[in-house]
């Protein structure tokens, strides 16, 4: 796994990237030398916050945990993504193998033999339509606050892609945008 550690308002000592380097050498057995991780750290009002996004054969896992220290945070993130990894390590493993990607999936109420892995299955309890309008992007901030929604799908009036704003746990506001591969 490629691994690119960026500091933004600090300034990260050699000692702090080998913890991070030895952290995430735990990880070298789920993902294959394509792999890129992107660890951030920034420092805001005497908070660390570390972010982290790892690609990795299409599939994006990211976490972003904040503490007092460096130590604190590093821990707090790296658990998050262990914990992600175990969650759907098994559904991405039958994925990966079925030809059909939908037959990895076991609809909600399977058998009694899948109670113990229940809580990990996916239920949609509600499909919902609705009209996506040509917009900018500040509307589009605009519109999902005036619902109230954590996030709002709209058709960029510039490219004349689907995009999503939402909100970040932070406060400030995230674009996606999709992009073929």
């Amino acid at each position: 796994m490629k691994l690119t550690i960026t500091g933004r308002k600090i300034n990260l000592r050699d000692s702090f990237k080998e913890k991070v380097d030895k952290k995430f050498a735990k990880f070298d057995k789920f993902f294959d030398e394509n792999a890129d991780a992107a660890v951030t750290v920034t420092m805001e009002r005497n908070r660390y916050t570390i972010e982290v996004t790892i690609h990795s054969d299409g599939y994006i896992y990211r976490a972003e945990k904040s503490g007092l220290d460096l130590e604190e945070a590093l821990d707090l993130v790296v658990d998050s993504l262990s914990a992600q990894i175990r969650r759907n390590k098994k559904k991405l493993a039958k994925r990966v193998k079925s030809p059909n990607p939908m037959e990895a999936f076991i609809p909600f109420g399977g058998d009694a033999d899948d109670e113990a892995d229940e809580d990990s299955q996916f239920q949609i309890v509600r499909t919902k339509t609705f009209p996506v309008y040509a917009m900018d992007v500040d509307e589009a901030v605009l519109q999902m606050n005036m619902l109230g929604h954590k996030f709002f799908m709209f058709r960029n009036a510039e490219s004349g892609q689907i995009n999503v704003v939402y909100l970040r746990h932070d406060g400030d506001y995230g674009l996606l945008i999709p992009e073929d591969k």
